[in-house]
């Protein structure tokens, strides 16, 4: 069995390429009483670069390869919301995709497709429709992407992350939650690369707390600055972690030069669960992941939602999980460095009060969703 795997959810997409390749290693009973093994074998098609006009490669393009999984890069446009620089090349792609598309669907032969929304996903799955491949689509947030709409035309089956109302065919909805990679709920902090040991020993010993800043594999050029900016008074109260992200902006390569034993500064985080479980406080973008990763954990988060996305996703990601007790909002439009550093404050005078709530936050997560997924894929394959 082949399933080709596409889409802009990375995250969601490596829990699910997790239980799909367990779900291969594990014997099954035949007619007869034979046991045998489905061999399973997973492609991703996705995006080479992080996004449009960066030429950082994506954490796709990297981190797939060394899962063992082949990885097919696309040259896919989109419809943009407002014109840009970037527009009319975006648009010019649109055709080199669907090609791109039939290409690849000809050349790899896939039993299932599974899209992970966004733009990427549109042509492969259309294509897919075109030669009846069976199409599963996954809807992460609790407002649907243009693209997961176009996308859930031709699905057989759209699985859901939240018990709520959707704009898909309910035909065709069926509720999985969100896949949550496994290393997120790895939390052997023996685990731990040593400059982590090293940093998390020194904030235990001083008794103070410990906060994560993120913005994603991309990260969030914004936040980045921001914190720069309040660094000193920052470290004078706490340890930070600082997931700086790849782009074009070269954070990293500055925020680096000032690292210091309170400031750890990384452009990725291979060891994200032990990571998250043992912080304090997390700073980062209303993305889905980050809120049901974070949520999972029962970490308070101070979220920055990014403004000016479809249907305003990341601020309704937000409200919902305020509702819950999980986050505090802080909106870009507001962002400063007297403002950021005033929530900080106010979050880590009130941490044990933010932490209880959001440990009660957890109940609305669905903890095996990756294995969920991973059996609708084979369902759809044997139906």
């Amino acid at each position: 069995m082949k399933v080709l795997i596409t889409g802009a959810h990375f995250t969601t997409a490596v829990a699910v390429i997790e239980e799909l390749k367990n779900l291969s290693a594990l014997p099954y009973r035949q007619a007869g009483g034979r046991q045998d093994k489905e061999n399973i074998e997973i492609v991703y098609v996705g995006r080479k670069t992080t996004m449009e006009g960066d030429s950082s490669p994506s954490a796709e393009s990297q981190i797939l390869p060394k899962m063992g999984v082949k990885f097919i890069p696309i040259v896919a446009g989109r419809l943009q919301r407002s014109f840009t620089l970037y527009t009319v090349p975006a648009l010019l792609k649109i055709p080199v995709g669907f090609l791109q598309s039939i290409y690849i669907i000809l050349r790899e032969k896939p039993d299932v497709v599974v899209s992970f929304g966004g733009y990427v996903g549109v042509p492969v799955v259309f294509v897919s429709w075109l030669w009846s491949i069976p199409i599963l689509i996954h809807e992460q947030t609790l407002v649907s992407g243009l693209a997961n709409k176009i996308s859930g035309l031709f699905a057989d089956k759209v699985a859901v992350s939240f018990n709520m109302e959707h704009s898909f065919n309910k035909e065709k909805v069926i509720l999985t939650g969100n896949p949550i990679r496994k290393e997120i709920l790895r939390h052997d902090k023996n685990d731990l690369d040593e400059d982590f040991k090293i940093f998390f020993h020194a904030a235990k010993k001083e008794r103070l707390p410990v906060i994560l800043v993120t913005g994603g594999n991309q990260g969030s050029h914004i936040i980045n600055k921001t914190i720069e900016k309040i660094l000193p008074q920052i470290t004078k109260r706490a340890y930070l972690i600082h997931q700086t992200g790849d782009s074009k902006f070269q954070d990293f390569e500055q925020l680096v030069t000032l690292q210091s034993s309170r400031y750890l500064v990384k452009k990725f985080i291979n060891q994200m669960g032990v990571v998250l479980s043992t912080v304090d406080l997390v700073i980062a973008r209303a993305g889905i992941n980050t809120l049901t990763e974070a949520c999972v954990l029962g970490k308070p988060v101070l979220t920055i939602p990014i403004p000016f996305l479809y249907q305003d996703e990341q601020n309704k990601n937000a409200r919902f999980f305020n509702e819950l007790g999980l986050v505090q909002i802080l909106s870009q439009s507001k962002l400063n460095g007297e403002s950021l550093l005033k929530k900080i404050q106010e979050m880590i005078k009130n941490l044990e009060k933010f932490k209880s709530k959001a440990k009660l936050s957890k109940k609305i997560i669905i903890q095996d969703a990756a294995k969920r997924l991973a059996l609708e894929v084979l369902l759809l394959h044997t139906r």
